[in-house]
């Protein structure tokens, strides 16, 4: 008898395989059989009609602090999850020397939009070196197993303390860096991790690593080249041009696999077309280079209780932002308020605010039904072009409604047509693996950790403005794709001998619901969720986690480390 069959769904197994109709049978935390299972089960799933699928492995998450003291794992858990990477572009909480958290803890803050004081209160710096910190991770039992790379400006603040932001760098303090890098992936970290874009700073400046020399990335290659295992994750605003090409070329000569965060960019629309065609030919040759690609354009969500909006920088507004939400609801309401704060303009003369503030045909209503696709005449601009009136104003009605918690969606890259078509060949292109969900992170102006779930509503079943994709490609880019770019061979597939990490979906019911704000962060810490129905089970190493949408008491999760032999759960 075995501990649990799944009987009769339709098996969609993370190889790219066209979907089967399959019993899937497993014994403690192993799949045994994928097949005709004639054997019964101490628990039977009946699957008829669902989709079956490996769990979904996200490699780009900031759980970093949370890992360390929630065992639930929302949202991601949610959302077929049942593996998660931390540790992305370059911000995380280890190593770090005594005194020096407050410092990790204002850059996520500031980069990632995670509340600090919910860090603060959270997290329980019982480690300083990077082995000491997944040692922690191990003593918690989650739903979900959580594996980590090494942040580089954690480690530049470990190295300079108060110079971490310099640049002005000793070949002693590049060795440093580079040999701390490499350790924390001696010590179990699944690669190294650097983020090369201006929209990630804090009061400090930019994120400590964003103007690193190329000396100093070269030599972290080296350092990573010489463990012998480990990639190297990074993001940049120059990805397309000639300025990343000497360290990444490095990189490549070294033997080190590559990742990076793709998105399309509006001054050169096509370029994207030209990097995943260059990384194929790369990979073929050579160690990987393999473009995250999202399911969706990130979207900025505004709304009154969003870290941001359109009225957040206006001098009226100031007075208010920080009152209960049902105060400014009725200050919203009242037609004196209106007038004066859209008479009024953005005060900073911060350029990207400005941009984000006053982007109004790119302003979408998101509804209770999200739409990540909508069309050029549903902006805001459009709207008021039709109506006679500003688009400020058209924002400002629709942030009123539903007593103030409606959203307005605005997609933030990757969406220069104004449709998905960019997003879609990005998908289907042999060099890309799925990310950018950033799960944990961006509580109060991003939800896209539903973003493994969106690839099954939209992608495959309910799009409309363009082609769909087949089911099997985009499993395959959530399971197999993502687990074998990280060196995480034991899932992402369904066949004999794999870890148990099963999704049971039902494709023809799955829902997603509009992203609401919560306060349940420790020190009252805000966050969206956004729920789903449709997950009738998420089985995680053979233990059903969610049942029904309905997390369950079951904690199999574990913490990845990265050893010589591959990598394990502790």
């Amino acid at each position: 008898m075995h501990d649990l069959v799944i009987r009769g769904g339709t098996v969609v197994d993370g190889t790219g395989a066209s979907p089967s109709t399959a019993d899937v049978a497993i014994d403690g935390d192993t799949i045994v059989a994928v097949g005709r299972v004639d054997e019964p089960g101490r628990r039977e799933i009946d699957a008829d009609g669902a989709l079956v699928t490996p769990g979904f492995v996200d490699v780009h998450t900031h759980y970093d602090g949370q890992a360390s003291w929630d065992d639930v794992m929302m949202p991601s858990v949610n959302h077929g999850v049942t593996t998660a990477v931390m540790g992305n572009c370059g911000v995380g909480f280890a190593p770090v020397r005594p005194g020096g958290q407050a410092f990790l803890i204002e850059l996520m803050e500031a980069i990632e939009d995670i509340p600090g004081t919910a860090l603060a209160e959270g997290i329980r710096w019982d480690w300083e070196t990077f082995g000491e910190y997944i040692d922690s991770l191990a003593a918690l039992r989650r739903t979900i197993d959580v594996g980590t790379t090494v942040p580089h400006a954690a480690v530049r603040a470990y190295v300079m303390g108060e110079r971490a932001h310099e640049y002005d760098v000793t070949a002693e303090e590049i060795a440093q860096i580079a040999d701390v890098m490499a350790a924390g992936v001696r010590e179990g970290g699944l690669g190294v991790s650097t983020s090369r874009t201006i929209q990630h700073r804090s009061r400090h400046g930019y994120e400590p690593g964003t103007f690193a020399p190329d000396e100093e990335l070269m030599a972290i290659g080296d350092e990573l080249a010489s463990v012998g295992r480990g990639l190297f994750q990074f993001v940049s605003d120059r990805v397309y041009d000639k300025h990343e090409w000497p360290w990444l070329r490095h990189l490549a000569a070294a033997g080190v696999p590559v990742t990076y965060t793709m998105a399309q960019d509006p001054g050169s629309p096509e370029a994207y077309l030209r990097m995943l065609d260059d990384d194929a030919a790369q990979s073929a040759d050579g160690p990987l280079i393999v473009p995250q690609v999202p399911t969706r354009p990130t979207g900025l969500l505004y709304g009154l209780q969003s870290s941001f909006h359109p009225f957040r920088a206006h001098p009226s507004y100031r007075d208010v932002w920080d009152r209960p939400h049902a105060e400014r609801v009725a200050l919203w309401r009242h037609p004196e308020f209106k007038a004066r704060l859209l008479s009024e303009e953005v005060a900073t003369k911060d350029g990207f605010i400005n941009y984000l503030a006053n982007n109004f045909d790119m302003m979408y209503p998101l509804g209770e039904v999200p739409d990540y696709e909508p069309p050029p005449e549903a902006s805001a601009a459009a709207v008021a072009a039709r109506t006679g009136t500003t688009p400020q104003e058209v924002v400002y009605d629709w942030m009123g409604e539903d007593d103030g918690t409606a959203m307005v969606f605005m997609p933030l890259g990757s969406y220069v047509e104004r449709d998905h078509e960019a997003i879609r060949k990005m998908i289907s292109h042999p060099a890309s693996i799925m990310g950018l969900s950033d799960g944990g992170a961006h509580c109060g102006l991003i939800c896209d950790a539903s973003m493994p779930t969106y690839m099954l509503t939209h992608w495959t079943r309910d799009r409309t403005r363009g082609e769909q994709l087949p089911v099997e490609l985009v499993v395959h880019k959530q399971t197999r794709a993502t687990a074998r770019t990280y060196g995480i061979h034991d899932r992402g597939v369904l066949a004999p001998g794999m870890l148990a990490d099963v999704n049971v979906i039902d494709h023809a019911g799955l829902t997603l619901h509009a992203p609401h704000m919560v306060h349940d962060l420790p020190a009252g810490g805000r966050r969206l969720l956004q729920d789903v129905e449709g997950y009738a089970a998420t089985v995680k190493a053979g233990e059903v986690i969610v049942e029904h949408d309905e997390v369950t008491e079951a904690r199999p999760g574990r913490t990845l480390k990265a050893t010589d032999a591959g990598v394990i759960r502790i």
